[in-house]
Order: structure tokens, then C-alpha cells, then sequence
């Protein structure tokens, strides 16, 4: 910030024109990568990470994760990066900051947080690939730092408002920047 001389009489004007000479904040730096270590509830062997990578402007998300039972799970980025409740209700609803109905990420319309479909082999792991555009590794209103991923028990049908009557919640994590 430069300095201005002022007198006492001009010393309000003053500190306004110093106020404006002042740059503009610049958005917060951006993470080159988060990862979310996923939980299950008592009793349950599910497990694995959740990896986001920056690549320019879109976020490549790698999952390795085992324990599921076989098929289609519903997998989404949740609100907040809270996993404290036995039922991860605490993670609230779907992150949504552009107000989308819930849908398939292949459309143009749904969610910030609606992900593919991770769908688990015999021996009950998923492996997925996939890139998200729109989004942020950091805090902001599109960040996903600071939030949390949820692994369903049911498919995702991509349809029914606003969760795609994926069941219940059996897998959580909070996506830490690295």
C-alpha cells in the first residue's frame, strides 16, 4: 500500500483514496491435489481412497475402494466434510451450489456432486476413472476441500429427486487437500 500525506481536515478522504489504491484480493490458490480416505460404519469392511487431481481446469478423480457387495452404488460429493454420524447424515445432502436437480453426470443438468456409478466386481471392489469440470480443490463456493464423498449402498437410478434413491450411506470420507 503507498503512502499519502494528508492533512487532518482531508484525513477521511484521504484514507479513502488509500483504501482504493489497494489491489483487488486475488480468489484463493487452488490445491494440485486432495484425497479422501473413505470410513465404513461398525461392522463393515468397506474401504479406500478417493483421489482428486488438478489437471487446468478440470479435477480427475481416481477411487479404489473394496469391501461393497457386488453391483451398482451410488456415489456423490455430499455438502459438508462431516463423517461424525454412525449413518454419515452428518455429510448433509448432495453439494449442489448451482441448484441442479439431481441427474446423471453425463447430462448437462444435475449436481455439482453427482458422480458415476461405481459398480463392484464378485469379489466386491470398484475401480473409477473420471474427470469433473466446474469445480475447485480448495474452499470456495465450488470447492470440494472440505467436503465429502459418499459411497451408497443401492445404484443410482438418476432420476428420483434429490438423491437417485441411492439407499443408505455405507462409506464416507473428507476430501483434505494435500
Amino acid at each position: 500500500m503507498r503512502t499519502i500525506a494528508c492533512s487532518a481536515a482531508l484525513l477521511i478522504g484521504c484514507t479513502a483514496v488509500a483504501l482504493a489504491q489497494q489491489p483487488a484480493p486475488t480468489p484463493a490458490a487452488q490445491a494440485r491435489s486432495a484425497v479422501a480416505a473413505l470410513q465404513a460404519p461398525p461392522g463393515s469392511s468397506v474401504a479406500g481412497t478417493v483421489t482428486f487431481t488438478r489437471r487446468g481446469n478440470r479435477i480427475d478423480v481416481s477411487v479404489n475402494v473394496r469391501g461393497l457387495t457386488p453391483g451398482g452404488h451410488g456415489f456423490h460429493i455430499h455438502e459438508r466434510g462431516d463423517c461424525s454420524a454412525a449413518d454419515f447424515a452428518s455429510a448433509g445432502g448432495h453439494f449442489n451450489p448451482t441448484a441442479m436437480p439431481h441427474g446423471n453426470p453425463q447430462q448437462p443438468h444435475h449436481h455439482a456432486g453427482d458422480l458415476p456409478m461405481l459398480t463392484a466386481n464378485r469379489n466386491g471392489s470398484a475401480r473409477l476413472s473420471t474427470r469433473l469440470t466446474g469445480l475447485r480443490l480448495d474452499q470456495s463456493e465450488t470447492g470440494i476441500v472440505g467436503r465429502a464423498v459418499i459411497i451408497h449402498a443401492d445404484p443410482d437410478d438418476y432420476t428420483t429427486q434429490p438423491t437417485g434413491n441411492s439407499g443408505g450411506r455405507i462409506a464416507c470420507g473428507v476430501i483434505n487437500a494435500r
